[in-house]
C-alpha cells in the first residue's frame, strides 16, 4: 500500500479516535503539484476501469460519508471525471420513502449495487442507518421494527446488531466479487463554518445551504462519536475505512485518487485471453477484411 494513504486507514480491530486523524494534512504536496498528479492518476484509472469491464469478474463499490459541506459531491465530480460514465453509476441517498421503510434498512442499498465490471458510487450509504439514526434514534421508529416502539428500547444491543448486519452484508458482497472502498471525508468544524459562510454569501451557492444544516452542526460531538463507533465496528480487511483529511479539497481528491488506484492495482485484473479457436477465427476475419477493395 502507498505509504501516503496507509496513514489514513482505520486499522481493523483497533480503537478509532478522530482526534488522532488530521483534517489539514497535505504532506509535502502543494496544490499545483497535487492537481497535476491527480490528472496523471485519472489517466491510469481510466485504463484500469477498462480492465475491470473486460474481466467482468468484479465490481467496485465506493462509499462516501461525511458531515455537511465536507466536499463529497465535488470529490465525486473531480476524481471520477476521467472514468467512462458508461461504466459508472452514482446514487445519492436521501430520506427513505414509504416503500423503502417497508423493507429492511439494507434493501434500497442492495438494489443500487453495481453489476460486475462496473463502478458504483454511493453518496451517503447504508451507514446513515448507524450515523444520523444513531444521533436521531427517533428516525428508527419509522422502520416499525418488532419490539421497538419507543426510543428508550433502542439500546446498545440494537446498535451492535445493526453493525453486525452491515459487516455481514459487506462480507457477502466481498465474497461474491464486490470490492468495497469506504471514504470518510474528515473535515474540521472550523472549515465547515467557513464553507457554510461561503454558501450564504455567494448567491449562486445559496441553494446548497439549508437551515437544517445548522441544527445538525449543533450536534457535532454526537456525530463524531457516532462516526468513531461506526468506523471502529465496521472497518474490516474486506471493507476498510479510510479517514481522509478534507479541509483542503484538492488534497482530499488527490488522496481518494491514490486510494482507488491502489485498490485497482491490488485486484490485479487482466484482459481475457481468447481460446485458440477464437483466435483462428479472428485471423480468418482479418484476412477477409484485408482482401476487400
Amino acid at each position: 500500500m502507498n505509504k501516503e494513504i496507509e496513514q489514513f486507514l482505520a486499522v481493523p480491530g483497533k480503537k478509532v479516535s478522530l482526534d488522532d486523524f488530521s483534517t489539514t494534512y497535505k504532506g509535502e504536496n502543494n496544490k499545483e503539484k497535487g492537481i497535476q498528479e491527480m490528472e496523471e492518476i485519472k489517466t491510469r484509472l481510466s485504463a484500469l476501469q477498462e480492465t475491470l469491464y473486460a474481466a467482468d469478474s468484479h465490481s467496485v463499490l465506493i462509499l462516501f460519508q461525511a458531515m455537511d459541506a465536507a466536499g463529497k459531491d465535488s470529490a465525486i465530480q473531480h476524481v471520477m471525471s476521467g472514468l467512462n460514465p458508461q461504466g459508472c453509476q452514482v446514487y445519492s441517498f436521501k430520506t427513505p420513502t414509504s416503500e423503502e421503510y417497508d423493507h429492511d434498512f439494507l434493501w434500497r442499498h442492495y438494489k443500487a449495487l453495481p453489476e460486475r465490471g462496473r463502478i458504483g458510487i454511493h453518496n451517503r450509504s447504508h451507514y446513515e442507518n448507524v450515523l444520523v439514526c444513531k444521533v436521531h434514534p427517533e428516525y428508527v421508529l419509522n422502520e416499525k421494527l418488532p419490539g421497538y416502539d419507543s426510543v428508550q428500547k433502542i439500546d446498545k444491543t440494537f446498535w451492535k446488531r445493526r453493525y453486525e448486519s452491515i459487516r455481514n452484508f459487506e462480507k457477502h458482497l466481498s465474497d461474491n466479487g464486490t470490492v468495497i472502498v469506504k471514504i470518510f471525508l474528515h473535515v474540521s468544524k472550523e472549515e465547515q463554518k467557513q464553507r457554510f459562510l461561503d454558501r450564504i454569501e455567494d448567491r449562486a451557492k445559496n441553494w446548497k445551504f439549508s437551515s437544517a444544516d445548522i441544527s445538525e452542526r449543533g450536534l457535532w460531538k454526537d456525530y463524531m462519536k457516532a462516526y468513531e463507533e461506526a468506523i471502529e465496528e465496521t472497518s474490516t480487511a474486506q471493507a476498510p475505512w479510510y479517514i481522509v483529511p478534507a479541509d483542503k479539497k484538492w488534497y482530499a481528491r488527490l488522496t481518494i485518487s491514490h486510494i482507488l488506484e491502489d485498490v485497482f492495482k491490488k485486484m490485479d485484473l487482466k484482459f481475457p485471453v481468447l481460446a485458440s479457436a477464437e483466435l483462428e477465427k479472428l485471423d480468418e476475419i482479418r484476412k477477409q477484411l484485408m482482401k476487400e477493395q
